[in-house]
């Protein structure tokens, strides 16, 4: 299904991935329904209107869980009622990000888009969301769709309230920016190297039998095997001391960690 800017992704019955591949980040959103409630995993660029999609994939109310509160990941936001995010990135969301917005436009126009963008973008009113929180994400925890139960644990590094989403009964892991294929960016005075690390050690500890990835950017379905070798080779570089800032780019494969 394809609706100009945005390309919808169906994974299976009841879940759905939302790109947007004109833009250089491809980035993806996703769409996981229950019986009861429908979780948006991000809203994308807010190049496009992210809802009038949603929409036309189910009539359930809708809640917008923020992996973080980056700009590639909330622009969309203004559209919904109902927005979470993890505590250590609340007041982002009610102040804004600290970036200065001309950084951000800039970096939306990095590149030209390969898709046409909406007759309605204008880079010129291009704004970040800001508003209050309607759920604070504390600690990890389980919230249910109805009939379908998604784990929500808290993984800084890449951003202090990064979080990533499991279906408990799928065993598919949306794992936001904490992994993908291309450069994972943990060089900014917001990351954290050593709690990326944790990050890492946390999902292979704690979820032992994940299936599927879905990251929120560049190629869409990546093999489980892959994290795994991923995350022994970052903390390898750890074990060296070669995982902290200023360190520049450590290199696996189609994967990369720039500190």
């Amino acid at each position: 299904m394809n609706t100009d800017w945005f390309k919808v992704e169906k994974i299976d019955d009841f879940t759905y991935a939302i790109s947007e591949y004109g833009h250089w980040e491809r980035v993806h959103s996703f769409l996981l329904m229950g019986s009861e409630t429908a979780l948006l995993i991000d809203t994308g660029l807010g190049i496009g209107n992210i809802k009038k999609v949603v929409d036309r994939l189910t009539v359930l109310p809708v809640k917008v869980f923020t992996t973080h509160y980056h700009w590639d990941h909330i622009g969309g936001h203004k559209y919904f009622d109902f927005i979470a995010v993890h505590t250590n990135e609340k007041k982002w969301m009610e102040s804004g990000i600290p970036i200065p917005l001309s950084v951000i436009k800039q970096n939306i126009m990095k590149e030209p888009f390969s898709i046409t963008p909406p007759e309605d973008f204008d880079i010129e009113k291009y704004k970040i969301y800001t508003g209050e929180p309607s759920k604070i994400i504390d600690e990890d925890e389980i919230i249910d769709l109805g009939k379908r139960k998604i784990k929500i644990l808290h993984t800084p590094g890449h951003s202090p309230g990064h979080l990533v989403f499991f279906d408990c009964k799928t065993k598919m892991l949306f794992t936001g920016d904490l992994f993908y294929k291309g450069t994972i960016y943990v060089n900014y005075p917001s990351t954290d190297p050593h709690k990326y690390c944790e990050s890492l050690e946390k999902i292979t500890t704690t979820l032992s039998s994940l299936k599927r990835i879905f990251p929120s950017h560049n190629e869409l379905n990546i093999p489980v095997e892959d994290f795994h070798s991923f995350v022994k080779f970052v903390l390898a570089n750890r074990e060296k001391g070669k995982v902290q800032h200023g360190a520049g780019l450590l290199k696996y494969n189609q994967y990369s960690l720039f500190l």
